[in-house]
Order: C-alpha cells, then sequence, then structure tokens
C-alpha cells in the first residue's frame, strides 16, 4: 500500500494496517443514507470497503456503464472516436439538454442517455454480448434489449467489480488496443488537485417517486500509482444525487487518494 494511504488508513481506524483491511467510518449511517464505498489499490490488492456485504452486491450500473459501453464502441469501430457527432434520434429527453447530436465526449460529461442508447444499437447485441464476457463486466447479461439493459437489468455488477474493472482501465489491462482505452481514460478526466487526476463517472437509476440508486466510480492517479474507488447508494429523494461526488471525495479525502 501506499505510505501515505496506509498512515491515513491507520488514524482513520485508529489501528494497524494489516492484510485484511478492516472498514474506515461509516459516512451513509451518518446522513441517514444506506451505501458503500470501495477503494481498492491494484499494486498490492489491497482493498478498503464501508459496508462489506453491500459493496459485494451486485446492482444496475446505469450511466457508470456509458464507460464500458465506450470502450466497446471504440473497440467494435461501432464509433469512429470520442468526436464523432451522433444523432440522439429526435424524440422528446428527460432533460432538454439532451434533444441534440453530440459526441461520446459531450455526452458522457452530461451523462446524455439517449446518445448512448445510440451507440449501443450500433454495437448490437451480438457483439455486446460477446464484448461483456470478454470484459467480465459484472454478470455479464445483456439480456435481449440492447438499448436499456444497463438502466433496467438484467445486467449487474458491484462495487467492488466495478473498481477492480476500473483499475484494469487506469493501468492500461484491459483486453482492448491502447488506443481505445487511452481515449476512453480522455473522456472520464473530471479535475486534478496538487498533482492528482481524479476520473470518474456518475450513474443514478431513477425510481419512481423520486431518487433511487445513486453511483460514482473511478480512479484517481498520483506519480504513476492508481486507485480505484466505487460508491453505490440508496436515495429517496432526487436532491440526494447531489451527495454522491462530495460523499466519495470525503473518503477518497480520508484514505489519503484525494
Amino acid at each position: 500500500m501506499h505510505p501515505i494511504l496506509a498512515a491515513a488508513l491507520a488514524a482513520l481506524l485508529l489501528v494497524p494496517v494489516s492484510g485484511a483491511a478492516a472498514e474506515p467510518a461509516d459516512l451513509f449511517a451518518a446522513r441517514g443514507l444506506k451505501g458503500t464505498f470501495v477503494l481498492y489499490e491494484p499494486e498490492t490488492e489491497e482493498l478498503v470497503t464501508v459496508n462489506d456485504e453491500r459493496a459485494q452486491e451486485r446492482f444496475v450500473p446505469a450511466s457508470t456503464f456509458k464507460i464500458a459501453n465506450s470502450l466497446i464502441a471504440l473497440e467494435a469501430g461501432a464509433v469512429t472516436s470520442v468526436d464523432e457527432v451522433l444523432p440522439y434520434g429526435g424524440e422528446p429527453q428527460p432533460f432538454e439538454r439532451w434533444e441534440r447530436d453530440m459526441s461520446m465526449r459531450e455526452a458522457i460529461a452530461m451523462s446524455n442517455v439517449a446518445i448512448y442508447q445510440e451507440v449501443a444499437r450500433r454495437i448490437g447485441l451480438e457483439r455486446m454480448t460477446a464484448m461483456l464476457a470478454e470484459l467480465d463486466y459484472g454478470n455479464r447479461d445483456p439480456g435481449t434489449a440492447v438499448d436499456r439493459f444497463w438502466l433496467d437489468g438484467p445486467l449487474a455488477i458491484s462495487a467492488v467489480e466495478e473498481a477492480k474493472f476500473l483499475a484494469r482501465l487506469a493501468r492500461n489491462e484491459l483486453p482492448l488496443s491502447t488506443e481505445t482505452q487511452a481515449a476512453v481514460r480522455e473522456i472520464l478526466l473530471l479535475e486534478e488537485k496538487d498533482g492528482t487526476k481524479l476520473y470518474g463517472k456518475t450513474g443514478w437509476a431513477f425510481a419512481q417517486g423520486g431518487g433511487g440508486l445513486g453511483w460514482f466510480v473511478g480512479w484517481t492517479e498520483w506519480d504513476g500509482e492508481v486507485r480505484a474507488f466505487a460508491l453505490n447508494m440508496d436515495m429517496t429523494e432526487d436532491e440526494q444525487a447531489a451527495l454522491r461526488i462530495p460523499l466519495a471525495k470525503t473518503f477518497l479525502e480520508e484514505l489519503g487518494a484525494w
């Protein structure tokens, strides 16, 4: 484990850091929420979890699947580049800002579902199924609806699986071309602070009446060292979606990863 991460974790837990990582403080419970946070250091395979049982539980990936969708689209040649302009289809969308054609670079930043549904249709169910297996993504099951399976199921993935998948992407270790992985990493970069880069993607599986399942997944990179993370939580109202990124950043800061 990176010395800074080890020291921060030891201070947070008030116990020595050894082979099996204990859970840090549950920031979800302090806010009346149910959720999990996972931090994975691929060099040592050190795994820190908040609410370990939930960390192993699979949920629909929602818009975090845009990461895998982008990788598969580029590798399969369904989209020529992250800057190719794609049609949104002309139908009314939940948000007016989604109602125009745009590239994956733009669409992933604003989480435009319509654009990525077009991406998935271009890939097709047969290629999508094969690539999910190749990437070992969650339960690997896209079902029969090629443009809805990451929103409604049956595709599902755990926070631990998300973190390990993203660690492989961050380290260029997926069974895909270097160019494909580099292009997707580029469009996932969110910010940089004191030499540490934060990459990530949110997700939101809406529930009738408000709230639903919230995700924020990604990794930090400092001096070539990668620490991947995944957060998911149950939300009872839409306003709680604004907590996803700040909560993840707080965990990362407390663990010395941001």
